[in-house]
């Protein structure tokens, strides 16, 4: 197989993931959702602009963080891995929306804690 060009590889892992950035978005979407739910009566009295801009700023930087598998992605299909690489690199995706899951819920356990005490 002939090698890889730097286009080539950053072009493949555009389109491994990109569709993917929707189910880790989902994810962490309805983890804040369901302790928005949990926390119902409560939320709309606390609801505020700070609120909507810090689930903003959380959400953006979620995506920052998602970003890291590029250069970890084109690095690897460059290299000689590239066909393990190809079968396995799901277990990434996994590893990482795990950690951004727990993550995610531990943001709004804070929140909520937070706003319990006010």
């Amino acid at each position: 197989m002939a090698a890889q060009t730097f286009r080539d590889s950053v072009t493949a892992a555009i389109r491994y993931w990109e569709p993917r950035r929707l189910i880790y978005n989902f994810v962490l979407a309805a983890i804040v959702l369901t302790y928005f739910g949990l926390s119902h009566g409560t939320f709309r009295s606390k609801a505020s602009l700070d609120l909507a801009l810090f689930l903003i700023l959380m959400a953006v930087l979620a995506n920052v963080a998602y970003c890291a598998a590029y250069p970890v992605d084109i690095f690897v299909s460059a290299s000689g891995y590239r066909e393990q690489w190809l079968k396995y690199r799901w277990i990434i995706f996994m590893i990482g929306l795990v950690f951004a899951a727990i993550i995610t819920r531990f943001f709004e356990i804070g929140r909520a804690s937070c706003r319990e005490r006010v």
